[in-house]
């Protein structure tokens, strides 16, 4: 049985779960999201938990069993808290601001780097600490849309410019070495 699977899933206050089939509802004080899974799963409400179960063994069934909890979870989790991530601007000359809703960046090309916030996703622009927070509810669409922007200018091996996630680690090069003798 799945360890991940087989945890209820419980809502917090404020939170509300429709269920219509295979189709989740789900709505809290952020917004509201809304998703279909497959019939290999089954799901049900018991108890103010929302329960994921499979009929079967089959690995197709474990894997998605698993998945389905965790989608689930992440979407309750979403409309309750939301979801950030945090990217560091790194380099000399190069920097993120905000104009309106638009993210536009100076990356080191002849020309800035303008950036449009999809639907239900918000960016906040730290200029002291050159630190770009993408927030939103999906979990998908933010990890997506912070993918997206730090393919821009990943950081680079020799000197660490670029952007990067704050938990990232980049590992350095030594560069040349010289001409020896």
């Amino acid at each position: 049985m799945s360890r991940v699977g087989k945890k209820p899933i419980t809502l917090p206050k404020g939170v509300q779960i429709d269920l219509q089939g295979q189709s989740v509802k789900v709505k809290g004080p952020k917004g509201e999201l809304a998703r279909s899974f497959p019939t290999q799963v089954s799901l049900a409400l018991e108890a103010g938990h929302l329960v994921v179960s499979r009929p079967n063994d089959a690995p197709a069934v474990r894997a998605m069993h698993g998945t389905a909890r965790a989608l689930i979870n992440n979407m309750v989790l979403g409309v309750s808290e939301g979801f950030s991530k945090t990217l560091v601007v790194e380099g000399v000359g190069y920097r993120a601001e905000l104009k309106g809703k638009q993210l536009v960046m100076a990356l080191g090309y002849s020309h800035p780097v303008p950036v449009d916030p999809p639907a239900g996703i918000a960016f906040t622009v730290d200029e002291k600490a050159k630190t770009i927070t993408i927030t939103g509810i999906d979990k998908e669409l933010v990890g997506q849309v912070a993918s997206d922007v730090r393919s821009w200018r990943p950081p680079e091996p020799y000197k660490g410019k670029g952007l990067r996630y704050t938990d990232e680690r980049v590992r350095r090069k030594a560069g040349k070495a010289g001409k020896a003798g």
